[in-house]
């Protein structure tokens, strides 16, 4: 007995516009998205990297303030991975017949929401509170990897909506908590072994 929810009724006919549209693109064009889609969210840790590197320069409190943004990524994470078993919505690819870039993943790898809309939207907003520079950066990219998602046939339109809901409230919810607390934590573990952590030498 299939329990599946079939979410072609929210948005299936945008879905199938993109995906017609996909099937219909350049080769380069599609094999391009389909690694971005794959692999693009390793430029996201990427930028976390370089904002922490950056943030030691500045100090403890930017430094606390950076290391707390892979900790809203993995909490926005786990919130989508709860979502996705209680929604319980078959894959757009299982549903509607369409040919897709990327092949159909498996039955029981819920569609709603999309994980990778919710990781890289909730690195790109995090990363605003830590640099507006890398945060904008980080945003396009995340607004990339949304689309990209659609277009290779993974998700329909809603589902990466929400999952860039789910990462952004997730980032705005802990980030000016942790801004808010950053001062006195950087200041307590500066004297301790996680010194060369927080501040560059």
């Amino acid at each position: 007995m299939n329990l599946a929810l079939d979410g072609s009724s929210v948005d299936g006919r945008a879905y199938t516009d993109v995906v017609d549209l996909a099937r219909h693109a350049p080769g380069w064009l599609n094999d391009t998205v389909s690694v971005w889609s794959t692999y693009g969210l390793a430029l996201f840790a990427l930028v976390m990297v370089v904002a922490w590197w950056r943030a030691r320069r500045v100090g403890a409190t930017a430094s606390v303030t950076a290391l707390a943004v892979p900790f809203v990524v993995v909490t926005a994470y786990g919130v989508d991975a709860v979502l996705k078993l209680l929604v319980r919505e078959d894959r757009p690819c299982q549903s509607l017949r369409v040919v897709t870039v990327e092949a159909c993943p498996a039955p029981g790898d819920w569609s709603f929401p999309s994980n990778h809309a919710a990781i890289a939207a909730a690195a790109a907003v995090a990363l605003l509170f830590v640099s507006r520079r890398l945060g904008s950066v980080a945003v396009a990219a995340a607004v990339a990897m949304a689309a990209s998602r659609v277009w290779v046939g993974a998700h329909y339109p809603h589902d990466v909506v929400a999952g860039v809901v789910v990462g952004v409230l997730t980032a705005l919810l802990v980030m000016p908590a942790v801004r808010g607390h950053a001062g006195a934590l950087g200041q307590r573990l500066s004297p301790t072994r996680l010194h060369g952590l927080l501040v560059a030498s």
